[in-house]
């Protein structure tokens, strides 16, 4: 049987991963003060366990303005790496690439944690720099209409946030990160300059369609300049937002990011009018995989599929197409942390579970020699089902 493709190791620049397996970047709303926390070291570390190729950490914030909630991961301060590369360093150790995803929330910021209901935060207590945590974005409109209105980024300071990309770039690689991902997409900050529903300034950063893209393109360039070379930087994109940016601009965009060091394109979708989908096509498996089919086809680029990638054999069958180059799951790792491993028996590769640290793989691999007839529960609802 010849090797899954699911399970061939990739190299981008001088990284090589394992398998195509990745873990999208997840916010945990964990942090304290914007340091990492245990949670973060047991949170990654169990998907490098599970046997992901890549680990790539939540969306951590370039400048305070940017955190989303009160418990936003930060590396707007050389303080913030130690705690960072305590993570990155167990990633490796468990035989997983580490990456991390840089962002910033722009008008999303400041708020609730969605279990919390999300909503705008009010000045509290628990917030000791309140008037620091400024609402910015590319123009001075609030969506959903009930929501604050942020101060629109005057044009004096956007090179100030696009160096501080640069410099949280610079700390990811200090701390040890391998790969990079900027955060562009659902209704972020970059996203809030890209779509035309966001973005209505008259000057440089606004009106056409390059104008838009010239805040992201910029941020681009800041990162790859303090980016080491040898190391791989992935976009992420709402393809389709459904409020004006869609995959015609997103082609465009990955061809100009290409020229400037950009080496994947992670496709996902919405996120400008609230919701994290847009109203294209039913939410159903692989329902965003055609974005990465369009951006490898007429971008000329690697591409990341995300979005309802459950089943081995569903994720097999994307990259067996030449859909996509990258499998990223995320909820469904949540559900279960060893996809991998158990992604791998189900395509007939890993008998020995050596996708997985010793401490796992002994224990496993003496139970299916030793025992004949157990199924694992991932295989079946339970003893008595058909």
């Amino acid at each position: 049987m010849a090797q899954p493709m699911l399970f061939e190791p990739i190299s981008i620049r001088d990284v090589t991963l394992k398998n195509r397996v990745v873990v999208a970047p997840m916010h945990q709303y964990a942090a304290e003060k914007g340091f990492a926390t245990d949670w973060h070291l047991m949170n990654a570390g169990r998907y490098a366990a599970g046997g992901a190729g890549l680990v790539i950490m939540e969306s951590t914030k370039v400048e305070r303005r940017g955190c989303g909630t009160v418990g936003d991961l930060g590396l707007w301060d050389d303080a913030f790496v130690p705690g960072l590369k305590r993570c990155v360093d167990f990633i490796r150790e468990h035989g997983a690439v580490a990456g991390i995803q840089l962002g910033h929330s722009g008008r999303k910021a400041r708020r609730y944690r969605p279990w919390e209901g999300g909503a705008p935060l009010k000045p509290s207590a628990e917030v000791d720099d309140w008037e620091a945590w400024e609402l910015v974005s590319s123009s001075a409109i609030n969506a959903p209409p009930t929501d604050p209105t942020p101060r629109a980024l005057t044009r004096a300071e956007i090179p100030e946030v696009v160096e501080r990309w640069g410099q949280a770039a610079r700390r990811a690689h200090e701390a040890g990160f391998e790969v990079l991902d900027i955060h562009g997409a659902h209704g972020y900050l970059i996203h809030q300059f890209l779509s035309p529903f966001s973005n209505v300034r008259n000057d440089e950063y606004g009106g056409s369609e390059l104008n838009r893209m010239r805040f992201a393109i910029e941020v681009v360039e800041s990162v790859r300049a303090h980016w080491p070379a040898s190391k791989p930087l992935f976009l992420r994109l709402s393809v389709e937002d459904d409020s004006g940016w869609g995959p015609d601009q997103s082609v465009a965009l990955a061809k100009i990011v290409k020229s400037k060091g950009v080496d994947v394109i992670d496709c996902s979708s919405g996120g400008m009018r609230g919701a994290p989908v847009v109203s294209t096509g039913p939410v159903t498996y692989g329902y965003q995989v055609p974005y990465a089919e369009r951006l490898k086809k007429d971008a000329g680029i690697m591409t990341m599929a995300v979005g309802l990638i459950v089943h081995a054999d569903q994720a097999e069958q994307i990259l067996q197409q030449g859909r996509a180059d990258l499998i990223a799951l995320a909820r469904e790792l949540l559900y279960n942390p060893n996809w991998p491993m158990d992604a791998a028996r189900k395509l007939g590769v890993d008998k020995s579970f050596a996708l997985v640290p010793p401490p796992q793989a002994y224990w496993l691999a003496k139970r299916a020699q030793s025992v004949k007839d157990v199924t694992p529960s991932t295989y079946m609802k339970g003893l008595n089902a058909g």
